[in-house]
């Protein structure tokens, strides 16, 4: 049973996520986000509009 700790600190070294992992893939998400813009599932809050696309489309960016 001593080997479950050992085993269990493997599995956090292969899954832990590395730095930089989540970073956007598609063009339209770097832009949106480098005018400090959040890209969003389905409508803006109230007081933002939806100025563009992220994730190749899918999201909606959303600015002041």
């Amino acid at each position: 049973m001593k080997f479950l700790y050992l085993l269990f600190a493997v599995f956090l070294l292969i899954f832990q996520a590395t730095s930089g992992s989540a970073d956007p893939l598609f063009a339209d998400t770097i832009e949106c986000r480098r005018q400090g813009n959040f890209c969003r599932v389905g409508t803006c809050p109230p007081t933002f509009t939806a100025t563009g696309s992220c994730h190749g489309g899918l999201l909606k960016c959303c600015s002041k």
